[in-house]
């Protein structure tokens, strides 16, 4: 079994966790990054002109430097996240869009500021080609509390 952690952060926090569990697994790991990477200003959700609202609203697709390689071999996917809007933020979209996930167990894991997970899982299967199982969900703010909830699920 063998399994990859891929994650967005947009400032450091989703990064931090998808690292620790990367390694508490021994999972390889992949840092979905954005081709024109976020400032602060395109993340600030109250400006009704940042790059965040926009995409959101204009469900843009946003592209991502690199892919994985061999992403057929990974049989559990960890996917890591900041909520936004209640949901995944419309790169981790496009990421899922990328590849074929026949076969594959997709654990969720998230980090907010306040939301919870909401129906997160429901709003990303239309991106999601294959029909994964997703073992589990949720929002974490400990890489200990990720790690454990992530050994327990496999």
């Amino acid at each position: 079994m063998k399994t990859l952690v891929a994650y967005f952060s947009a400032e450091g926090t989703t990064a931090r966790l998808a690292k620790h569990l990367a390694d508490a697994i021994h999972a390889d790991c992949f840092e979905i990054k954005p081709v024109e990477p976020y400032t602060a200003a395109d993340i600030n959700w109250k400006s009704p002109l940042a790059r965040c609202n926009k995409e959101k609203i204009g469900k843009k697709d946003v592209p991502y430097v690199g892919t994985v390689s061999n992403f057929d071999q990974y049989d559990t996917i960890c996917l890591g996240f900041p909520i936004w809007y209640y949901g995944a933020p419309n790169i981790i979209q496009t990421f899922c869009k990328d590849y074929d996930w026949t076969g594959k167990k997709i654990i969720l894991f998230a980090t907010s500021g306040g939301s919870n997970l909401g129906k997160t899982a429901d709003k990303l299967k239309p991106f999601i080609k294959g029909d994964p199982t997703v073992i589990s969900a949720g929002v974490f703010d400990s890489a200990g509390h990720l790690a454990a909830a992530v050994q327990g699920a496999m």
